[in-house]
């Protein structure tokens, strides 16, 4: 697993398919605003039913994560002052996660598949992105 940094703050991680261990692991750190975990499990594993209890959590951020599903793309990462930092291939049951800095995305094969997840509620392109 990659930890990506700048100035000691939290940039990407990236986490390769051949990465996942058996179990549940969490992969971010407790308080991002979004959190991540991977599950591998065998036949007959039951995961208690449950609900989510109502908990106010304030956020001032978004942050997202993707999961390639088929093909590969280049993940450009830059620190909070829109500084290139480096760039990262991710391919088919790769894991990236964003959490502080900007990011960019470049294709590259035909029929990529990713799913994006991150905090929500949306509030429109204009209000939650500085495009550059």
């Amino acid at each position: 697993m990659k930890f990506i940094k700048s100035n000691e703050k939290l940039i990407a991680i990236i986490c390769e398919a051949h990465e996942f261990k058996k179990g549940l692991n969490f992969i971010t750190p407790d308080d991002l605003f979004i959190q991540t975990g991977l599950w591998w499990y065998d036949k007959g594993k039951i995961l208690d039913n449950h609900i989510h209890k109502k908990n106010q959590r304030i956020t001032d951020l978004t942050q997202e994560s993707i999961y390639v599903i088929k093909g590969s793309l280049k993940v450009n990462l830059f620190d909070e002052e829109m500084q290139f930092i480096e760039s990262v291939i991710i391919n088919k049951g790769d894991v990236a996660i964003m959490s502080f800095g900007g990011h960019g995305y470049e294709i590259l094969e035909n029929d990529t598949m990713v799913i994006e997840s991150k905090n929500g509620p949306f509030i429109g392109v204009a209000e939650d992105k500085k495009k550059f």
